[in-house]
Parts: structure tokens; C-alpha cells; sequence
């Protein structure tokens, strides 16, 4: 029994080779009386065989066959029972002679079945949620470490700016005083030097009378002394006066070192907790195992808008505005990007780009189709091309490069993921249908073809999206219904339609998890377990609905069987 290579992404499962003899499909079917894994081949003409008592299950919820182990003590007998009270595992020969008689047992068998599709339960937690999770969050811790070196090093520019402005002010306050002080010591200085300069006079005329005086005395004519002392009272000058400059005090500042704190600003954490990082909502794929569905789900709150909670659909739906799209004979399919641009295409292969106001941005000719073109989270442009079986790549500097070759499957309709970025192609061939998932590097990881009962899910899958909580929803005409899967693959339900006959075209999901899809003058919308609410558009509105997206703000986008694009409210 040889293994591929090939793996479904984020589970325990392989494709496994048919186990028929010189068969190389692979393996879908399992018949438990035979212990046989074959093909849908295989199977048939198993089942056409004499034996009449085949079991025939798909092979992934099988009921997983008890390994074979011998007994230690009894090596021609296999291990295949379970003592209850002394929880053991022996073989049947041991049950009877090695004490354990009266003892209850259960069929090992039946125990291993049970709990091996808990074990991949498990495994599909793990990888799928538990792993993927904690490797965000450590990218968020990562990204954190760098954002807080980051804000670290803006505070430390910031608080050396603060130490440069004060440093600024403090030269410049000196500075004022240093001048001021000048200023003083100018004006003192020469109020004294006006003072030495009176007083040097004043010295002149005292030296002057005191020579005078001389010349008196000296004299031998004593009536000049005489009138010379009667008139010195009157000839010697009061000597000057003069003030004591008052000299400048210098009062030294105040300051402390929180006063410079104040003026340099502090550093504070927040008195509040941190927060706790938000989960993704667990999205865990159904049981593997062929039990009936409980009806239980995983619940979480965490990661969902409050908007949410306060949108509600609208009785029915408001035109806000229409534009004509340039170079286009209709409008088939609709593409919006992050950027506000409208990537439109018709039947003949025109695909063109335009703003909200109709302008066109670009264009390009294509092989044409129906849902047969996507954005990416990048905001790249993918389109398929249905003849030569390629899938091919726009890049924002407008260079076409082919990035996937899908065999002997001709790619009628596509879509980026918006939750992992892989990309899920709906293809045919021979009149058979099947929907593939690629990674964005167009490695195959996945192909969605059969129900649990082996019947053929699709036969047109002409338009496809992906809900946010990741089931593949397909609008396939042949089949005249919505149909819809798990992430895993596995068949959630199908929609179709309203009593009279249904026709659906283009399909889309909302941030509620609504899907939308087109049918002839209306447009249902749907929840996302595929109960019908209610009709947007109806007949009698003069426009046939084909193609439908919805944007970041609510807004859908419908277009018509003319070169037109209305846009509606149609949430409240």
C-alpha cells in the first residue's frame, strides 16, 4: 500500500492509493467485511462481486481496524479484549486462565474505533487552531518587542529635545543676566569716575589756596594776612559730596531636582492592566468519525466586532448610487479590492478596472467566464483562463505571470481566501465538477469532489467564495443549488432556491456570514447554515441581477445584465 505525497492541509489524512492490485487512483472507499481500501473504481466492481454481505463506508470516517498484536504469553492468540476491572489488555485464552475469571470484558476493538477519530479530533484541534494560534501570538510578541523599542527610542529623542530646550533657556537666561550685570557695573563704574573727576578738581583748588596761603605768610606786608584770613571762609569750597554705590546682590534659584523634572517632563506607565491578546474563533472542522452531528458547537466571542452585534438585513434594499463601466457589453463577474477599485468583466473576456466613479483604471483581455477572477490580500489580481487550463497573476505594476497549470480541469471560477490567503478554484471536467485548493504558491493541498455518500458535489461550479467562518460556498448552474462545504471538505448543505425553478449566478458572503447569490431579477440572501431570509432584489425592479460583492462598509455592489453597478444598503 503506497502513500502520496499529497496531504489535506491542517489534518491527519493522506491520500492513500487504492488497494487493488496494479491501481494507482486513490483511495476513497473502504469495505469493513473484506478489510479493503479501493477507489470509486474499485469499488464498483467490488461491490458487483458474488459476495453479498459487503459493507461499503467512505474511507476517512471508516471505523479504524484494531492493529494486530500477539499475546506475550499465548503467541498464536491476538490481544483484542479489555479487562474492566484490572484494565488490562489480553487475549481471549488469557480471559479464561489467568485469573481474571468472573471479570467483565469489552471488545478492544470497539474501544480503538472510538477512540482513534477522537485521537485525529485532537490532532485537527492542534494543528489547525491550537499551533497556528500560538505562532501568531508569538509573531504578535515579536512585533510588540520591536514596537516597544520603537516608542523607546522616539521617547529618548523626545526627552533629549525637552534637555536641549531647557538647556536653551538656561543659556539664554544667562545670558540676559550676564548683560544685565554688565550693564550695572558700567553704570556704577562711571558714576565713580564722575565722582574722582570732582574731587580731583576739588583737589586742584585746595592746593591752589594752600599756595596762596603760602604767599601770604611769606609776605613782609601784614595787612595782606589780614584780609587774606577774613576772606578764607568765603574763598574755600565745601568739599563735594559724594553717595556710596549700591552694589548689586545675586539671589541663587531655588532649585531642586523635581523642579527640573518639571521642566524636563517624567516618564509614567499606565495604571491600567494589560490587555489580553484576542484568540481567533476557534474553527474547528466536524467530527471525523460516522457519528450523527450533535449539534454542539464551539463558541467564542473573542475576535468578533461589536458591529456586528448591531447589524441587522433590512426589509429590503436601498440604491445609494450607480456608475457605468467603460469598454464592457455587461457586467458577469465583480472583483473589489482594499483600495476602493472595481475590478468588472463581461462573457466576451473584457476585464476591465475602474474607480468608484466609473473611471478606468486599466484593461486587459482575457479567455473570459463567469466568476473567473479574484484579488488577493496582497492586491494582486488572479484570473483564470479557461482554454489553456492556467491560472495566471496581475501584480500592482500591471505584469501578467502564470503561477498554476491545472491539468486536464478547466478553471471556470476563483477566489482568494481572505483568511489564509490559499486559493480555491472550482474546475471541470468530462461534465464532472470538483473544487481544488492551491496555496498561494499554487502548491495543490486540497481537492473537494464527493459527498459522504460518494455522489459527485458539483457539476458547473461556475461562481465560489468563502465564508469567514471557511466554508466554500459554490454557485453551480448545473446542479441548480448553492452548494456548501467545511473547510475539511465535508458537505454542509445545499440551497435550492425558492420553490420555482433557480438559476443561481454570481455569490458572495457578508461580514455577518450571509451569503448572497443571484438568481434571475432577485438577489437571496441566506445565514450560514443555509436558511433562506429573505429576497433583496425582486422581479419587478427592472434590473436582472448576475454578478454581487460586498465591501468593508456594508455596501453591496450588484451587476446587472447591462454595463452598469449599483450599489445598495441593505444592512441596518
Amino acid at each position: 500500500m503506497a502513500e502520496s505525497k499529497r496531504t489535506i492541509q491542517g489534518t491527519a489524512q493522506h491520500f492513500l492509493e487504492c488497494g487493488i492490485e496494479d491501481c494507482e487512483s486513490n483511495c476513497e472507499f473502504y469495505c469493513y467485511p473484506c478489510h479493503q481500501q479501493m477507489c470509486k473504481q474499485c469499488t464498483d466492481e467490488h461491490l458487483e462481486s458474488t459476495v453479498t454481505n459487503h459493507e461499503v463506508v467512505l474511507y476517512q470516517p471508516r471505523k479504524r481496524q484494531l492493529p494486530v498484536k500477539k499475546c506475550v504469553i499465548h503467541p498464536t492468540k491476538d490481544i483484542d479484549l479489555l479487562c474492566e476491572e484490572c484494565k488490562i489488555p489480553l487475549c481471549s485464552k488469557c480471559a479464561a486462565t489467568q485469573g481474571h475469571k468472573g471479570h467483565a470484558f469489552t471488545d478492544l476493538e470497539t474501544i480503538y474505533a472510538e477512540k482513534f477519530p477522537l485521537c485525529l479530533e485532537e490532532i485537527t484541534k492542534l494543528q489547525e487552531y491550537f499551533l497556528p494560534t500560538s505562532q501568531d501570538i508569538q509573531k504578535e510578541i515579536h512585533e510588540d518587542a520591536t514596537e516597544i523599542k520603537e516608542i523607546m527610542d522616539n521617547i529618548r529623542t523626545f526627552m533629549m529635545a525637552e534637555a536641549e530646550s531647557v538647556k536653551s533657556l538656561v543659556d539664554k537666561v544667562q545670558s540676559e543676566n550676564m548683560k544685565q550685570l554688565d550693564q550695572i557695573e558700567h553704570s556704577l563704574l562711571e558714576d565713580l569716575k564722575n565722582q574722582e573727576k570732582t574731587f580731583n578738581e576739588y583737589s586742584i583748588h585746595l592746593n591752589s589756596l594752600i599756595k596762596d596761603f603760602h604767599e601770604f605768610l611769606s609776605s613782609p606786608d601784614p595787612t595782606k594776612l589780614i584780609l587774606t584770613l577774613s576772606l578764607v571762609d568765603m574763598k574755600i569750597q565745601p568739599i563735594p559730596e559724594t553717595t556710596k554705590p549700591a552694589t548689586p546682590v545675586f539671589t541663587a534659584g531655588k532649585n531642586s531636582k523635581k523642579d527640573v523634572a518639571k521642566l524636563l517632563g517624567k516618564i509614567s506607565i499606565p495604571d491600567i492592566k494589560p490587555k489580553i491578546r484576542k484568540l481567533k474563533p476557534i474553527q474547528i472542522p466536524s467530527s471525523l468519525t460516522p457519528k450523527k452531528p450533535t449539534g454542539k458547537q464551539l463558541k467564542s466571542d473573542r475576535g468578533k466586532s461589536n458591529v456586528k452585534h448591531k447589524l441587522s438585513v433590512s426589509s429590503s434594499a436601498t440604491k445609494i448610487r450607480e456608475f457605468t463601466v467603460p469598454d464592457v457589453d455587461d457586467v458577469f463577474h465583480m472583483s473589489l479590492d482594499q483600495s476602493g477599485r472595481l475590478w468588472v468583466s463581461d462573457l466576451g473576456g473584457k476585464l476591465v478596472q475602474t474607480d468608484l466613479d466609473g473611471n478606468q483604471l486599466q484593461k486587459i483581455d482575457t479567455s473570459g467566464g463567469n466568476g473567473y477572477h479574484t484579488v488577493t490580500q496582497e492586491g494582486d489580481m488572479i484570473f483564470t483562463d479557461l482554454y489553456s487550463k492556467v491560472i495566471n497573476r496581475i501584480t500592482l505594476d500591471k505584469n501578467i505571470t502564470e503561477i498554476i497549470k491545472t491539468g486536464d480541469w478547466a478553471p471556470f471560477s476563483i477566489h482568494s481566501s481572505h483568511i489564509n490567503g490559499d486559493i480555491l478554484v472550482g474546475m471541470m471536467n468530462s461534465g464532472k465538477g470538483k473544487v481544488t485548493r492551491y496555496n498561494k504558491t499554487g502548491k495543490d493541498l486540497q481537492n473537494i469532489q464527493r459527498d459522504n455518500k460518494g455522489q459527485g458535489l458539483y457539476s458547473r461550479p461556475h461562481y465560489i467564495t468563502e465564508n469567514f467562518n471557511g466554508d466554500i460556498c459554490t454557485s453551480d448552474f448545473d446542479k441548480k443549488a448553492v452548494v456548501v462545504v467545511n473547510k475539511s471538505g465535508q458537505h454542509r448543505f445545499s440551497y435550492t432556491g425558492q420553490g420555482s425553478r433557480f438559476s443561481p449566478f454570481g455569490i458572495c458572503t457578508d461580514v455577518l456570514g450571509h451569503i448572497l447569490v443571484c438568481d434571475d431579477h432577485r438577489v437571496h440572501i441566506l445565514d450560514q447554515d443555509g436558511q433562506f431570509l429573505s429576497l433583496l432584489i425582486t422581479q419587478g425592479t427592472g434590473i436582472n441581477p448576475i454578478c454581487v460583492c460586498v465591501d468593508d462598509e456594508n455596501n453591496l455592489y450588484v451587476g446587472p445584465n447591462f454595463a452598469t453597478v449599483m450599489m445598495y444598503k441593505y444592512l441596518q
